[in-house]
């Protein structure tokens, strides 16, 4: 018989004698385990005997709207379902942690899936474990249920989770109501320019860029939350660019696409007024293309065209690219490939994953309120353009996911290329403005500051209180949130904020004052600074027809 004395056992004896396999009886799980029973005890103890002294809830749990109801503390049912979900997403979470093996973005993903999980499984979401759906649907006579349930069916008809009543906003009616009109149209966009409001305008006009995965008009909502109609009363000459909804035959679109259409935005504004340079801003996507567009103007001797730019929440390193990163693995982007046979994307597609990046807030509240109450949506223009959705070009928009989010190659000086042109972003030296969210869970403020680490020019970085659409859309007359900044030399978002000062409010009259900054020269807004009354001629009135189409 061979010596086998010195050969080690694949599975030594764990606790209590048993094989040790890791992740099962290994002593750490085994001890996870342990607290996780006599957690569990100790919630039947309490529910047996009201005296027992209960976990105290931690500030968050305390503020989750969902339990906001008293009965879900006050009647002992209620109570132990609740501790009981609490319990249970605790050990979930625990247990990814504690899975052996895996690195960091593997645990993220399986963070992000596991909380996704555990939303969808909260005893709100579910008609005989909710106190309040049980309360209207006896005080309706099972007439709350019936009308939820038309509610799903609606919108199982549309493919789409809705969040706003239909037929409450209306473009040109009550949304996107800035007078203007459209002075060019492209296969690929409309040019719209904005009737001055001033007698005179700053003499270098601005153009927005927003991203083509929404519509343009979030940033011209109802008039009082427009930075379009605000910033066109404060004297800036504003064109807007409207992207047409991907189809069938833009199905051979690429980024070269994208570039070359802000570049000849570009110059059909500098032809059309005469000017040698105009303002830009990119908004998400739009500016990580923007960041190409001035590395094109950069290496071709051209960088003179674009007198500044501003970049709304917009990233261009992805090294730390949030939540939207666990998209894009293999297996996803084979998904995405396989559900684009047409050469587009379905927008709907889009709009489910962005609503899974806040499920909690944006599906499963809507799944209560809507389907399990059957309350009607509340009208809410910034929810309705959120469902709004557009179609993207499929291919274009793989590669995005796949060479900037995935490989980050826009960072590194030469990886990428548009227009035969090789990219290098140390090369653009355009004054720049760079405002981020505080709580952006699409494009993370740490994320956003990392472009000050790549441009080479003079740049002034804000950090905006709210998120990817609020800390933006903060007209100044609302009085809400805040913005920081630091002028001095900070290298990280943490010194950034360490020495940065608050003030109270919108960040809009800052970058309004930044954009004077650069050149405070005034003209009359007479000739061509009035839409159709220059070379090009007016098609049609502002928003457009590519921002109607589905």
């Amino acid at each position: 018989m061979a010596d086998r004395s010195d050969q080690t056992d694949p599975h030594p004896p764990g606790m209590g004698g048993w094989p040790l396999v890791p992740g099962l009886t290994d002593p750490d799980t085994l001890e996870r385990a342990r607290a996780w029973y006599m957690e569990g005890l100790s919630l039947w103890g309490r529910a047996l005997d009201p005296a027992v002294p209960a976990r105290e809830e931690t500030p968050a749990e305390a503020k989750d709207k969902r339990f906001a109801d008293p009965r879900w503390r006050e009647d002992p049912g209620f109570d132990l379902m609740r501790r009981s979900y609490r319990w249970w997403e605790e050990a979930m979470m625990r247990g990814v942690d504690a899975v052996p093996g895996l690195d960091e973005q593997q645990r993220e993903r399986m963070r992000f899936a596991a909380r996704g999980l555990i939303d969808a499984m909260s005893p709100t979401n579910f008609p005989l474990t909710n106190p309040q759906v049980i309360d209207r649907a006896v005080e309706t006579g099972g007439e709350s249920l019936a009308k939820g349930f038309g509610h799903l069916l609606n919108d199982l008809n549309r493919g789409q989770l809705s969040h706003v009543p239909e037929g409450a906003f209306e473009l040109g009616r009550n949304l996107a109501t800035t007078p203007g009109q459209v002075v060019k149209r492209t296969p690929l966009y409309e040019l719209i320019q904005y009737t001055p409001a001033t007698d005179d305008v700053l003499a270098t006009p601005l153009v927005i860029f927003p991203p083509w995965i929404n519509r343009f008009y979030i940033l011209d909502l109802t008039p009082e939350k427009s930075l379009i109609r605000w910033a066109v009363e404060q004297g800036v000459t504003v064109f807007m660019v409207s992207w047409k909804s991907a189809d069938a035959g833009m199905k051979d679109v690429t980024w070269d696409d994208y570039v070359a259409a802000q570049l000849d935005a570009v110059d059909t504004i500098r032809d059309l007024l005469g000017v040698p340079a105009v303002h830009t801003v990119g908004y998400c996507v739009a500016g990580t293309t923007l960041a190409a567009t001035l590395a094109v103007l950069a290496a071709r001797g051209q960088a003179d065209r674009v007198a500044s730019a501003t970049f709304f929440t917009a990233q261009v390193d992805f090294a730390e690219g949030g939540e939207l990163l666990h998209f894009v693995g293999d297996e996803q982007l084979a998904l995405l490939e396989q559900m684009s046979p047409q050469g587009f994307l379905d927008g709907r597609v889009m709009a489910a994953t962005f609503n899974a990046l806040r499920g909690r807030d944006l599906i499963w509240n809507y799944v209560a309120d809507n389907y399990l109450l059957g309350n009607d949506h509340r009208p809410f223009d910034l929810l309705h353009w959120n469902g709004d959705v557009t179609n993207l070009p499929s291919g274009w928009h793989l590669s995005y996911l796949r060479d900037l989010y995935r490989d980050n190659k826009l960072v590194v000086p030469g990886a990428m290329s548009a227009l035969g042109v090789p990219l290098d972003l140390t090369r653009v030296a355009t004054p720049t403005y760079v405002q981020a969210g505080r709580e952006d869970h699409i494009a993370p403020a740490a994320s956003v500051w990392k472009l000050t680490h790549h441009f080479a020019g003079p740049l002034r970085f804000v950090l905006a209180g709210s998120g990817h659409i609020a800390g933006v859309v903060n007209p100044p007359a609302a009085g809400k949130y805040q913005y920081w900044t630091n002028d001095g030399s900070p290298a990280t978002l943490d010194e950034f904020v360490a020495g940065a000062t608050e003030t109270k409010g919108s960040w809009w009259p800052d970058w309004l004052g930044w954009l004077r900054g650069r050149d405070a020269a005034t003209v009359a807004a007479t000739g061509a600074r009035v839409p159709g009354e220059g070379a090009l001629p007016a098609i049609e009135p502002a928003p457009g027809r590519y921002v109607r189409a589905r």
